[in-house]
């Protein structure tokens, strides 16, 4: 799934695997949101205002794929599914925190502050 060009070739280049996978848009919001603990399919289409369901469920797939997420579905009435951030997932955490920071900082005025 992964497009960077020859120049930073991604098998090769840490920073370039890694922004194949953050780079796609909602990713990062993905991750963030799941930082909290596991979320429903619903859940996670309100908290990413805007997405539509079938982005997000290319995205949740994607990071699946990638040992991100994992995909938890639950033999219940009715049926219910949850995702959560695998180890290699909240190992993505510090470069999501510094994210936040830097668009604190420098692009977001007037953030609310995280209780």
């Amino acid at each position: 799934m992964r497009t960077m060009g020859q120049v930073h070739n991604s098998s090769c280049c840490s920073v370039a695997a890694c922004a194949e996978i953050l780079g796609a848009k909602w990713t990062a919001v993905l991750v963030h949101d799941l930082s909290e603990g596991p979320r429903r399919f619903t859940e996670l289409e309100h908290s990413c205002s805007g997405i539509s369901p079938r982005t997000l469920s290319e995205r949740l797939r994607a990071l699946e794929h990638e040992e991100i997420v994992v995909r938890r579905s639950y033999a219940e009435t009715p049926p219910r599914v949850e995702y959560e951030l695998t180890d290699k997932g909240h190992g993505l955490l510090p470069i999501i925190e510094e994210m936040r920071r830097f668009g604190h900082s420098w692009l977001v005025e007037d953030e609310p502050a995280v209780v």
